[in-house]
């Protein structure tokens, strides 16, 4: 009885409690590792501000009028605030990787190679959604303010469509470079952009009816009418 105890319960419970004592010192230098990165970035971002700040970044952004963009874009912070953040997240994210591989987990390790291995299309998809995000803000305001003054009604359906129309075409650029469900995503976006298309076809088609009817009525009625002879005009 002694024995079967000892094979069901005990043994186990000795191997768990070995294991853990071999994985706390891993453990503890992950720990140490992400609090050393986490105040190394803030030092990063508070040095990085301070150089900013001397180099004047942001008038010289608003001169070449990249903080007019940005805005328009949705961004309210600041370009160097921008850039404090990204430099702040990109550092934090390196020792959170380093501090996983302190764990030395043979899974994890794996995981990272393939995320290191996968980061260029992670990167190419942030930026492209950065940018459709900010040409979507921005084409989409200036649809609305042309719509606007022009006295067009439904100005803010026209709106939506053009900056709901380039986030999904950015959105769809985005995952087939993440390559998720390649095929099926551009299936979906021939659809969705097709039938979009037809959509506004037809209905510009049948607004735009009786303007084609009375056009094609006066060009019919002028062209059955018979032309009236010149008058000769004798000289003596």
């Amino acid at each position: 009885m002694q024995g079967v105890f000892d094979k069901i319960i005990a043994e186990p419970f000795r191997d768990l409690f070995q294991r853990m004592i071999e994985f706390l010192p891993n453990l503890l230098s992950s720990i140490i590792v992400l609090g050393i990165g986490l105040i190394i970035a803030w030092a990063v971002k508070v040095l990085l501000q301070k150089l900013l700040q001397i180099f004047n970044i942001d008038n010289v952004c608003k001169r070449v009028g990249l903080t007019d963009i940005l805005q328009k874009g949705g961004f309210k912070d600041s370009p160097s605030n921008l850039i404090c953040k990204g430099i702040y997240g990109i550092v934090l994210v390196i020792f959170v990787i380093m501090a996983l591989y302190s764990l030395k987990i043979d899974a994890i390790e794996n995981l990272i190679e393939k995320f290191f291995l996968y980061l260029p299309n992670i990167f190419v998809a942030i930026i492209l959604i950065i940018f459709g995000y900010v040409l979507s803000n921005f084409f989409s305001r200036a649809v609305l303010i042309a719509a606007v003054n022009r006295g067009i009604k439904h100005s803010g359906i026209l709106y939506t469509t053009v900056k709901v129309a380039i986030m999904v075409l950015t959105i769809t650029m985005a995952l087939e470079q993440l390559g998720i469900g390649k095929d099926t995503v551009i299936i979906a976006f021939s659809i969705i952009f097709g039938g979009a298309v037809f959509a506004v076809s037809l209905a510009f088609g049948l607004a735009g009816k009786e303007i084609a009817k009375e056009f094609l009525e006066k060009r019919i009625k002028r062209d059955s009418e018979p032309e009236e002879p010149e008058d000769e005009l004798k000289h003596l």
